[in-house]
């Protein structure tokens, strides 16, 4: 029996629902179906091949517009399948903030 790592509750989808992945400088984007969705990731089915693109980070676009989505990172892959996890804005100032700043080191 497979051991759940997820932190939050999942929501599986029948059908699934269409989205869309696009890399973060917009140079490449794929269509996919989300499978299931929790507070912190999704488990997508890919259309077309993922190799050679730049999967650290992306976006997964929820609408046709493009104003409903979500920054991920990859988190596996298994086949056409993958499991991403969602970035939240506070995640990127929390590690920056770790970070020393020469500038206002101490001299």
């Amino acid at each position: 029996m497979a051991t759940e790592r997820r932190k939050g509750e999942r929501v599986t989808f029948e059908r699934g629902i269409t989205a869309h992945m696009m890399g973060i400088d917009g140079t490449w984007r794929r269509d996919c179906t989300m499978e299931d969705i929790s507070e912190t990731g999704a488990k997508l089915t890919v259309e077309g091949s993922v190799e050679g693109l730049h999967l650290k980070e992306f976006f997964l676009l929820l609408s046709s517009t493009g104003l409903a989505y979500r920054r991920c990172e990859l988190a596996w892959v298994n086949g056409d399948q993958m499991g991403v996890n969602f970035l939240k804005p506070a995640d990127k100032k929390k590690k920056a903030a770790r970070r020393p700043n020469p500038a206002t080191a101490d001299v």
